[in-house]
């Protein structure tokens, strides 16, 4: 095995370690002091606007709109509307947990 084979199974198990973490904890400002202390300002902005995205797209606004009100790239939004629309979806399974 090369290392960056090696590597690659290391970071696949730590990123299941915390998710595994995260799923067993019921304290939401843990979590949210967490991520603060995993993520840059910017990575928060990003991982907040993907799922804003996913939001509107769920809403049925029209991608271009999403584009231009919050200043994103129609490739980032058919990614995530190509997320959304697959069978067993997490996207959709994650929204549903919002109603």
């Amino acid at each position: 095995m090369n290392n960056n084979t090696g590597n690659e199974e290391l970071l696949d198990e730590s990123f299941k370690e915390m998710c595994s973490l995260i799923a067993h904890s019921s304290d939401e400002k843990f979590i949210y002091d967490f991520f603060e202390c995993l993520f840059t300002p910017t990575e928060r902005h990003d991982f907040a606007n993907r799922w804003l995205l996913v939001k509107e797209i769920e809403k049925g606004t029209p991608q271009r709109e999403i584009a231009k009100n919050f200043n994103m790239s129609l490739c980032k939004i058919t990614r995530g509307s190509k997320e959304l629309n697959k069978p067993n979806s997490a996207f959709k399974k994650m929204l549903s947990k919002l109603k």
